[in-house]
């Protein structure tokens, strides 16, 4: 599972026992962090075909495992296959997977990242300041540029310790992870090209600048002096002041329209969309100037004042404004980090997740949120620092035209997609453990549960692992839908099965589930494997000969009926993000000492889900396991 705060930052000791007890650097752990392993072959085909027993009929069954076993045998391709992946894994610098995860999961998806791979999160209000009633639509206000002020000192600050390498190592349980993913965070950018997607990157990030997007508008914020000393709040926070009042200026006096083409919508667009129009305003000197001011800006801070009241005091629909905004506007959705702070003062992120991974993000997202509250000794302000400056673009006619239909499409997705946040309050983490069982693989199994007794049969599911043990590790796949899950799953409305036996089950399912975590976690997974492997098929008659591939059981297995995310803690931090397939659902959850959050996504246009009926199941469900296992401590008393 992901965690956004499941590491500790690392100490001396504990790294080098012995050794004076120093704050380390940043990157100081690298050259002690293991390579991911290739798995070995026949053991990655044993557990694919285990992790199919539930999901499969008899006859469906037989015909995968002998797909599997021409495979891997002496005459299958799968030799073949493994064999060019250790010569991958030789070559690599540092991980075999790393560029291969990177293409096939990201740069070479050319549907929109807007919704589709791009995250969002609410992060809690901040008591300091607080939320402005009835914000009027259209302008900004005094707790809005003093909030996302503050917000973005913070997070320059994430951004000066990564550069200095002063931001403390992570570790788990004295297991040092990767820290090369926050080289990725600032100045970094996914720019459309023909077929595959390019990430552009500067480490250490020396931009001295941020994105502001206001009213659809793009500005360059210069946050550090001509020498390179960090800005003030007070300066941040009349730089951002004066930028607004700039844009407001400009679209009063006609020189700007606020209802002409924005480029930035253009990055909510199918990728191919995005990909021609970039090329025809790159043909352009001011616009690549332009251009280039976007790519390096250090992140985006997003000032929404075109929104409704409503928008901020309803949850539904201030998840509307963080995860898609208004058919895409007034974001940049290229960016690895989106602050945006909506007139009232709420808050919330948007951020694009090919190059690193939600919890990285997440922890500077986190620390920034504490370090928000409360007083704040202000720094010198910087000297020489230059005024905001509108980004000024000509857009000819053709790429207009893709602006209207990208925000036609843009429209259609977002109105397609529906995300319900739920809260359990009857009990939490704390109480799952008194019961003896790991709070993830409670909530997996209860998520299993919830699937068989709203539909009536097993759902191939999806959850992250973090692999950040092993050097420049990303993720793996733990399929959550087991044997002993599903047999738990027929079992607990079963009337025949004693509730000894039903508990039994449920440990046997537990047991499994941290079993294949700690499998997945240490780089003995099924699914990047896999990946792997059919990475290397060199044509389309070798394809043919992939029998594993081409076995129907290998994409049914895929199909992620639910794809599952971790994010505890879940007190300041509430992330989302859409299903994976057209027939199912996303899902978030968080378990907190006392209670559980989760937030279901789904696609309007299935005919199969239904996110209101699925989160009254799974609330029932977590209602019957309570309830279960309070009935089992009395019982042994």
């Amino acid at each position: 599972m992901l965690r956004i705060l499941c590491t500790r930052p690392a100490t001396a000791a504990a790294a080098a026992p012995g050794r004076a007890n120093r704050a380390l650097s940043t990157f100081a752990n690298q050259d002690r962090l293991p390579r991911l392993p290739v798995p070995e072959l026949n053991a990655t085909a044993a557990r694919y075909l285990k992790s199919l027993r539930p999901l499969l009929s008899g006859a469906e069954y037989a015909r995968a495992e002998k797909a599997v076993s021409d495979f891997v045998g002496s005459d299958g391709l799968g030799p073949v296959l493994q064999q060019r992946l250790l010569e991958v894994e030789r070559d690599a610098p540092h991980n075999w997977m790393e560029d291969i995860w990177l293409k096939k999961a990201y740069l070479e998806w050319r549907d929109p990242n807007y919704i589709n791979v791009n995250w969002f999160a609410t992060i809690a209000d901040n008591p300091d300041m607080p939320l402005v009633a009835d914000a009027p639509r259209g302008q900004p206000t005094s707790v809005q540029i003093s909030r996302a002020a503050r917000l973005a000192t913070h997070l320059l600050e994430g951004n000066d310790a990564v550069n200095s390498q002063t931001m403390p190592p992570e570790s788990h349980r004295d297991t040092p992870f990767c820290m090369n993913q926050y080289k990725w965070q600032f100045g970094t950018t996914r720019l459309p090209r023909p077929g595959c997607d390019q990430i552009v990157n500067q480490y250490p990030s020396t931009a001295k600048h941020i994105l502001l997007m206001y009213r659809t508008q793009t500005v360059e914020v210069p946050v550090y002096g001509a020498s390179g000393e960090r800005a003030s709040l007070a300066q941040i926070s009349s730089q951002l002041a004066q930028a607004t009042k700039r844009i407001d200026s400009m679209i009063a006096s006609g020189q700007l329209r606020s209802s002409q083409p924005s480029v930035a919508n253009l990055t909510a667009g199918h990728r191919d969309d995005w990909t021609r129009a970039r090329m025809v305003l790159e043909k352009d000197a001011a616009n690549r100037a332009s251009l280039e001011k976007v790519d390096s800006a250090l992140f985006v801070v997003c000032l929404d004042v075109d929104i409704d009241p409503q928008d901020t005091t309803d949850v539904q629909r201030t998840i509307g404004v963080l995860s898609h905004s208004d058919a895409g506007s007034n974001r940049w959705f290229d960016k690895a980090i989106q602050l945006i702070v909506m007139n009232s003062g709420r808050f919330g992120v948007n951020c694009e997740h090919s190059p690193v991974d939600a919890p990285t993000t997440g922890r500077m997202l986190m620390e920034m949120s504490v370090k928000e509250r409360g007083p704040f000794k202000d720094i010198k302000p910087a000297t020489s620092l230059a005024e905001p400056a509108p980004i000024q673009w000509n857009v000819p006619a053709e790429v207009a035209q893709i602006v209207d239909k990208v925000r036609a499409d843009a429209g259609a997705l977002a109105r397609n997609l529906r995300i319900l946040q739920n809260d359990m309050t009857q009990y939490g983490a704390q109480w799952i453990k008194t019961i003896g069982a790991s709070p993830d693989a409670y909530f997996q199994i209860a998520l299993q549960a919830a699937y068989y007794r709203h539909y009536g049969k097993p759902a191939p599911t999806y959850e992250s692992s973090s692999l950040r043990r092993f050097l420049h590790g990303r993720t793996e796949t733990i399929r959550s839908c087991t044997t002993e899950s599903l047999e738990f799953s027929k079992a607990l409305d079963d009337r025949d099965v004693s509730l000894k036996k039903k508990l039994t089950y449920f440990q046997r399912a537990i047991a499994t589930h941290v079993e294949n975590s700690a499998a997945a976690a240490s780089g003995k997974g099924i699914d990047r494997h896999l990946l792997g492997l059919r990475a290397q098929l060199q044509s389309p008659e070798e394809a043919e000969r992939a029998t594993l591939f081409q076995d129907p059981a290998y994409v049914q297995s895929m199909s992620f009926a639910m794809s599952t995310s971790n994010v505890t803690p879940g007190d300041r931090f509430r992330g989302g993000f859409a299903p994976v397939i057209a027939d199912g659902y996303g899902i978030n959850y968080a378990m907190d000492k006392n209670d559980l959050k989760f937030s279901v996504s789904e696609w309007l246009s299935s005919p199969v889900t239904d996110a209101p009926a699925f989160c009254d199941t799974i609330f029932r469900t977590l209602a019957d396991l309570y309830e279960a296992g309070e009935h089992a401590k009395i019982s042994q008393k």
